[in-house]
């Protein structure tokens, strides 16, 4: 009881624990380093070898993009784990952080030929750091802390003040100087994050300092050779495929990939539900999560688009001129977080008058407003790539119109379903549920890719239907999680039974 209460009466950061500066600057200027690189790759491997990149087909560009950030999502898993069992949350970020940044120095490396390795380095460094910051944000609150849904709109717009520097800093620098002075940029900014990671770790009070299921040392040599082996294994596939030994298509393998991701959502999930020996409790707030994640994962598959096939729509068929300056075609990227800054203290606030007025949480009810409203976007894609078809360009409105739709849906439902992962989990398993729900940013992005894939340049006319589909879908699943989720309500707020479970094992 005296550490909940003392949690509760720390207020020093806009009424928030003191230890959320630390993680909203280190998360910012990750997030900088991810956004502002991950809104050149499409553009980036599909520009022309004259304009300095790797003349790779739509379809492949779209599909690579959906594998590297798919990728990046399911390394949080064993990324949880690893958080869990050997190093703690606090050393999982740092580690993270910093082959992040060795991965945005080699793709500063002004050569083709190292550009997957980069990759490579960013995938493992983001499945580290990703998960267990979100968990160290959960742990700054107590289970009854009802600041905890804004704690989370707070930190998310951490997240997206990154991505607007991203954007506007990577952006200009690829028009003005290069591809790979863009990449630079984002090496620095997971150095600035390292930095004021460290200088302000104190703040976190030892939260996240030790893992909370300490592996044996049998346990931790074994898992060392695993990462050996793991590593050796993927060095010698990249050599091979390099060299053209091995030959990747990469549709294909994205198809493959999202199957394997899928079955081990549900692998693992099953895993900690029927033998993590949890109560009945337990079990019963799993089910509720369960309806989150199954939002969570058609969400992506449809935002996702931003950096794919809306990537190329702004390039290819949006008008662009201001007078004289041409707007970069990322830039269109930063609206989106644009709009989050200017809504998340709205959110936050609303969130909390909720709870005050009315039975709080309500995570499921709110992941399907999201997950309509997103979904509501394609609606005014779909009459802009009508336009585009007759071959017209059109105005930014359209592209504007559409994040604005896109950022209402996400702050109903991001921070809230990030929330409802730190209050629903099981407390021994949280940096393993973290993990697990990363999985379904994992899935809907490469789902998302798979479906920018249908975006021919050169055939605008199939570009409606394509939007057409997103929106029956979205707004379909939707309406489905809506009505479920009237029921899961009462699952979600049943007490953890963590006391019983200890009292149990004892």
């Amino acid at each position: 009881m005296n550490q909940e209460a003392s949690s509760n009466s720390d207020t020093s950061f806009f009424g928030h624990p003191a230890g959320l500066t630390t993680l909203f600057f280190t998360e910012m200027w990750e997030r900088m380093s991810y956004y502002g690189m991950r809104a050149l790759l499409v553009l980036y491997m599909s520009a022309s070898l004259q304009e300095g990149g790797l003349f790779f087909t739509v379809a492949a560009a779209t599909a690579i993009y959906g594998l590297y950030t798919g990728s990046v999502y399911f390394m949080g898993l064993p990324g949880g784990w690893l958080s869990d069992r050997m190093f703690g949350g606090q050393k999982a970020v740092f580690y993270g952080g910093v082959i992040i940044m060795i991965g945005h120095i080699i793709l500063a490396v002004p050569s083709n030929g190292t550009f997957f390795i980069g990759l490579i380095f960013v995938v493992l460094g983001t499945g580290l750091l990703k998960p267990n910051i979100a968990a160290l944000v959960g742990e700054l609150y107590s289970e009854t802390d009802k600041r905890r849904d804004a704690g989370f709109a707070l930190y998310y717009m951490g997240i997206n003040i990154g991505s607007v520097l991203g954007n506007i800093i990577c952006g200009w620098l690829q028009v003005n100087a290069g591809w790979h002075w863009a990449f630079g940029a984002a090496a620095v900014g997971m150095a600035i994050g390292l930095i004021q990671y460290k200088r302000t770790e104190p703040k976190l009070k030892g939260i996240g300092s030790q893992p909370t299921e300490p592996l044996s040392p049998a346990g931790r040599r074994k898992t060392w050779a695993a990462i050996g082996a793991f590593l050796a294994a993927l060095a010698i596939i990249t050599g091979l495929t390099y060299n053209g030994t091995i030959v990747i298509d990469p549709v294909k393998l994205a198809q493959y990939v999202a199957i394997f991701f899928a079955v081990v959502f549900v692998i693992y999930y099953s895993r900690i539900y029927f033998w993590g020996n949890l109560t009945s409790n337990e079990k019963q707030r799993l089910q509720a999560l369960l309806l989150i994640c199954v939002a969570s994962i058609c969400f992506w598959s449809g935002f996702e688009q931003a950096g794919s096939s809306m990537n190329l729509f702004a390039l290819d068929f949006t008008d662009r001129m201001i007078g004289t300056f041409e707007i970069p075609t990322i830039w269109f990227q930063s609206a989106n977080s644009i709009f989050i800054i200017a809504l998340s203290p709205f959110f936050a606030a609303l969130w909390i008058n909720i709870g005050k007025r009315f039975v709080s949480p309500v995570f499921g009810i709110k992941a399907a407003i999201g997950l309509i409203i997103m979904a509501s976007g394609f609606l005014v894609m779909f009459f802009a790539a009508q336009y585009a078809a007759s071959g017209l360009k059109v105005a930014p409105y359209w592209l504007i119109t559409t994040y604005f739709l896109h950022t209402v849906g996400e702050l109903c439902l991001s921070p809230v379903a990030l929330s409802a992962v730190s209050r629903l989990s099981p407390r021994r398993f949280l940096g393993q549920m973290m993990g697990v729900f990363t999985l379904t940013y994992s899935i809907g992005n490469i789902i998302s890719g798979l479906l920018a894939g249908n975006f021919d340049p050169n055939n605008v006319e199939q570009l409606p239907s394509l939007y057409m589909q997103i929106l029956v879908f979205g707004v379909g699943i939707g309406a489905v999680v809506l009505l479920i989720g009237l029921y899961t309500r009462k699952l979600e707020n049943l007490p953890a039974d963590d006391d019983k479970f200890e009292e149990k094992a004892a």
